[in-house]
Formats: C-alpha cells, sequence, structure tokens
C-alpha cells in the first residue's frame, strides 16, 4: 500500500510540475507575441536598413530597366503590395520580403534569361503569399539576442542596432525552408506567373539552369544552395514542375 501510494504521490508530482512547465511556456511565448503592426514596423526597418547597406542600382540603369519591362503590371500578389529594387553584387541571389518588397541580385540576373528570371521571382513571391517569409522573420526576431531585445519592449518595436538589423536582413538573404515550404512556394509562384501573363516554364527552366550550373561545379551559387538542399528532391521538383506546365498547355520558350 505504501509503494501503491508513493507511486500515485510521484505521478501527481509529475503531472504537477508538467503543468507548471507548459504554463511557464504557454506565459513565455504569450510574452513575446508580435502584433501585425509589430511585425510590419520591423520589416520596414529591416528592409530600409537592407537598401541603404547594398548598392542599389537607380532607376536609369539598365538592369533595373529591364526588371521594370518584366514586371510590369504586377503590383500586388495576395493583396499584398510588391516593390522591387535590384542590388548590384556579386552574389546569386534575389529575396522576397513579408511586405512584399523583392530585391534581385544583377549577379543573378546575369547568368538568367528573362523566362528563367521571371520563374526565379515567382517562386520568391510564392514564399511571400504562403507566408513562409514571414514565419522565418518572425522567428528570427523571437529567437537569440534579438529575443531580448523585443521581450524589453513590450508591445512597443524595440530600438535595434545595425548589428541587429545586420542578423535581419540575413535572415530574408539567407533564408532556407524545408521541402514542403519550397514546393508550396512552386506551385504559387506558378499560379502567380500564371495570373500575371507570364510564363510558368521560366521556373523549370531556371532550376534546371541551376542543377547545370552545380553540376559544373564552375559557379560558386549560394542561391541553388539555399534552395535545393536536396539533389535527389531538386529533380523530383523540376519533373513536378514540368507536368504542370505540360498538362496546362503552355509551351516551352525558346532559350534566349
Amino acid at each position: 500500500m505504501a509503494v501503491a501510494l508513493l507511486a500515485t504521490a510521484n505521478a501527481c508530482f509529475a503531472q504537477f510540475n508538467l503543468k507548471k512547465a507548459l504554463d511557464g511556456a504557454s506565459k513565455a511565448a504569450q510574452a513575446l507575441t508580435l502584433s501585425d503592426e509589430q511585425m510590419a514596423a520591423y520589416v520596414k526597418e529591416s528592409v530600409e536598413w537592407m537598401d541603404k547597406n547594398n548598392p542599389v542600382l537607380p532607376d536609369d540603369d539598365p538592369y533595373v530597366q529591364r526588371l521594370n519591362r518584366l514586371v510590369e503590371g504586377i503590383t500586388e500578389a495576395d493583396g499584398i503590395p510588391l516593390n522591387f529594387k535590384v542590388y548590384n553584387v556579386v552574389d546569386v541571389n534575389a529575396f522576397a520580403c513579408p511586405d512584399g518588397s523583392v530585391r534581385v541580385f544583377a549577379a543573378l540576373m546575369d547568368i538568367m534569361d528573362d523566362d528563367e528570371l521571371m520563374g526565379i521571382i515567382g517562386h520568391e513571391i510564392g514564399h511571400v503569399v504562403k507566408r513562409h517569409s514571414k514565419n522565418q522573420f518572425k522567428n528570427q526576431l523571437l529567437t537569440g539576442a534579438l529575443k531580448d531585445a523585443v521581450a524589453a519592449s513590450g508591445s512597443k518595436v524595440a530600438a535595434l542596432t545595425d548589428s541587429q538589423l545586420g542578423k535581419l536582413g540575413e535572415a530574408f538573404v539567407n533564408a532556407k525552408y524545408s521541402q514542403k515550404q519550397e514546393n508550396e512556394a512552386d506551385d504559387c509562384g506558378y499560379d502567380f506567373l500564371v495570373e500575371n501573363g507570364r510564363n510558368p516554364w521560366g521556373m523549370v527552366m531556371a532550376f534546371e539552369k541551376f542543377q547545370n550550373l552545380e553540376a559544373e561545379g564552375g559557379q560558386n551559387n549560394s542561391y541553388f544552395s539555399k534552395m535545393f538542399s536536396s539533389h535527389p528532391e531538386t529533380k523530383a521538383r523540376i519533373e513536378r514542375m514540368t507536368k504542370r506546365c505540360k498538362k496546362d498547355g503552355f509551351q516551352r520558350p525558346a532559350a534566349q
């Protein structure tokens, strides 16, 4: 009987501790909840910091004129207003932020034809529409050193240092998503391109080009590394999007 009572007491104590731990975790999560207004303010500040600390090409630059021509008439995605800029940097990359800010690197434009470039832009906007970029950004805000700054600010927007804003900027540039999220962005980007009168084959062609560059080994391609963490999955994604294009009756553009 004493053994049974002891076991019961231990079980109750364990349940009490578990409930206490769960309550504590719930309160901690609640304390770090961000409103949409706070999120928007942090994103705005981060994008402004990125634009200030990267070489943004002017409107009369050929790269910008090309990009503006390609996205002409595309002003929003799922109600999110879009804006586009070109960074004059040597990295092969592009990213889109939760507020609809799309940043394309000049080095990426150098290796992509128009259809391929639109395919990449469509994919990145897919992450925005599916709220992947927003969740990634929120996680970055609520972890590490930034967590303390955000928690201390309460309902206000924390005053972040240049170093902290730089880390948030890295969350945009180097964001890595799960295979499920990449597939969702592929499908959403495909729909976005079609809705805006663009040929979705461009996404397939861009993926194929990255795969070829990676196979050649002559391209230090950080964008490929972050988008395609699994080579077998890359092949599957290309095949899946190819089937969609063929099923929907889209003609593959000739190589430019």
